[in-house]
């Protein structure tokens, strides 16, 4: 399952994130997503990130790509 990772849906989606996915976030190791942000970039093993609710602002951050708390990623359909 090298390069793959669950989701909560219960699909297993790849690890490739892009500028504009989805990525969830699992703070307390549950199985379920707390917190979600949008893919700024990805580059060198990090994934950098906009989020909001963030210490109360809307933020850059940036995550090491394989981070635990990193439950997985969502495209979504711009139709």
């Amino acid at each position: 399952m090298l390069g793959l990772k669950p989701v909560i849906y219960g699909r297993i989606e790849a690890i490739y994130h892009k500028h504009g996915d989805i990525i969830f976030f699992d703070w307390q190791n549950d199985g379920h997503s707390d917190h979600v942000g949008i893919v700024e970039k990805a580059e060198k093993g990090k994934v950098y990130t906009i989020e909001g609710n963030s210490g109360n602002e809307c933020k850059q951050r940036e995550y090491n790509a394989n981070s635990s708390m990193i439950m997985g990623y969502g495209t979504p359909m711009y139709n």
